[in-house]
């Protein structure tokens, strides 16, 4: 199919759930177009040098909890397309004196080690990890379905309950099982405690011991990649640096799909959307934001604990009562001195990151939205604090502000990686309160970044369900397309 030839089907934006959609669609025998503004597909799982020559660094996501979990990629079988590193250890949180939680995959090995903390840890995440695919189809659905598996919904919802309220520490004595638990909910950039936070870390905590925290051989831009190869595989074409501002812009199609924010739908409209819906998407709420820095390394991060030097992710920040603080200064506009971090360094894992006894390291730290604010040192001192000399091994860096991060992309409003806070409210109401939120009041357009349900996170869940919805409706196809490499 040419740029200049009809499509049944057109998709804007070549990030994960673009891709999603576009692979959906094209398994339904539809001819499918997709138009990327960047000159690469990938968005969110993009993969470029950052920092020097060789040096392979993640543009956002490094590590993928969903990658395994998620609906659409076990339909997809992702696993057999793309080679992942699977660390025994899913993630650690250093302490200060040389302490760390260590969330060994092993369940059994993660309660010993933690111990007169470990049953209590172990009685919270067990049952739910026991149920990870449960837990994972629970939180990759619109809240306002129905659960089908009641009894791990109400599981889920208890232990939210106790971690997302002033209840979160009754159950501990210690310092790393209450620690561990937070570094893992501080992903949202939510304050902490709250239900969101709490949901979305008792989940990760859950995949980290069920599958654990795969990491893609060769980089993020693997995944977009596989995706884009079986779009091809089946007709479809994809066309980079094509900026889409206006639905105008598109070849005509029975299906439009936006991998887009409500702000850019708002735009893109020209005011033909009906008011209720336009002023819907204007109520939509943006949250904090991400800033990012890049380490080219001459030699691995020397982690005080040896045990954390195994861990794919790394949580840096201290106790939990540190990081609820530097998160909840965050949610008032400030920033901190001493920051919570998320590192991962990927070269451990896998060898093609970075040249020859040469490693990569990935991190972010959070920040207000809109933020001009270079985090470079800040980071350097946190992770400094539990790696003495970490300082000496930086060989390059590349910084990132919050201001940076959306002008790369433009579903991060602001440096917001999440396209729109990720609470409760904006989980029921994600962008609009209804059963099918994907499908728009335009005729055959459908909105499925992450700002739709079931929000952010590298999952293609938002456009798998945006294109089973747009089959529907548009094309009266019930059955869910085959999306096994082999159909």
């Amino acid at each position: 199919m040419t740029a200049g030839s009809d499509a049944d089907a057109v998709v804007v934006g070549a990030g994960p759930n673009g891709l999603a959609a576009a692979v959906t669609l094209a398994r339904a025998g539809l001819r499918v177009r997709v138009f990327e503004a960047s000159d690469r597909i990938g968005g969110g799982s993009s993969t470029r040098e950052l920092t020097a020559p060789g040096f392979h660094h993640d543009v956002c996501s490094a590590v993928h909890p969903l990658a395994f979990e998620s609906r659409f990629f076990r339909e997809f079988a992702l696993p057999q397309r793309v080679a992942f590193a699977v660390p025994a250890v899913s993630f650690a949180h250093p302490l200060d004196g040389g302490r760390a939680g260590i969330a060994y995959r092993d369940l059994d090995r993660t309660r010993d080690a933690l111990g007169r903390d470990g049953r209590a840890y172990d009685a919270l995440v067990r049952p739910l990890a026991e149920r990870s695919a449960q837990v994972a189809e629970l939180t990759g659905s619109t809240l306002l379905r129905m659960p089908r598996h009641p009894l791990t919904a109400a599981r889920f919802g208890l232990a939210t309950l106790e971690q997302g309220s002033a209840l979160w520490g009754a159950r501990f004595t210690g310092e790393a099982a209450p620690a561990m638990l937070t570094g893992v909910a501080a992903h949202t950039i939510l304050p902490l405690p709250s239900l969101a936070s709490a949901g979305a870390g008792l989940a990760l905590t859950t995949y980290a011991h069920a599958r654990g925290w795969p990491i893609p051989i060769g980089g993020s831009q693997a995944i977009a990649e596989a995706m884009a190869a079986d779009i091809r595989a089946h007709g479809g074409d994809i066309l980079t640096g094509t900026r889409i501002d206006s639905l105008t812009e598109l070849p005509p199609a029975r299906i439009t799909v936006l991998d887009v924010t409500p702000r850019a739908l708002l735009r893109m409209s020209a005011h033909r959307l009906p008011a209720v819906y336009r002023r819907a998407l204007e109520g939509f709420r943006y949250g904090n934001a991400v800033a990012k820095v890049d380490f080219a390394l001459s030699e691995p991060v020397p982690w005080t604990n040896p045990e954390v030097r195994r861990a794919g992710t790394v949580h840096v920040g201290g106790s939990r009562a540190e990081i609820a603080a530097a998160e909840n200064a965050v949610a008032h506009g400030r920033l901190v001195d001493d920051p919570y971090v998320l590192a991962s360094q990927p070269s451990l894992f896998d060898h093609t990151r970075a040249p020859t006894g040469r490693h990569t390291l990935w991190t972010y730290t959070h920040v207000p939205a809109g933020s001009t604010a270079d985090r470079t040192e800040a980071v350097i001192r946190q992770i400094e604090r539990f790696a003495p000399g970490f300082r000496d091994t930086v060989l390059h860096t590349s910084s990132s502000t919050a201001q940076e991060v959306a002008a790369h992309n433009a579903n991060y409003p602001g440096g917001d990686i999440a396209a729109g806070v990720p609470d409760v409210a904006q989980l029921l109401r994600r962008p609009v309160l209804r059963p099918d939120p994907w499908r728009t009041p335009l005729a055959g357009v459908y909105l499925a970044s992450a700002s739709t349900s079931p929000g952010p996170g590298v999952h293609g869940l938002a456009g798998w369900r945006a294109a089973l919805s747009a089959l529907r409706r548009e094309m009266g196809v019930r059955q869910e397309p085959n999306l096994s490499p082999g159909a």
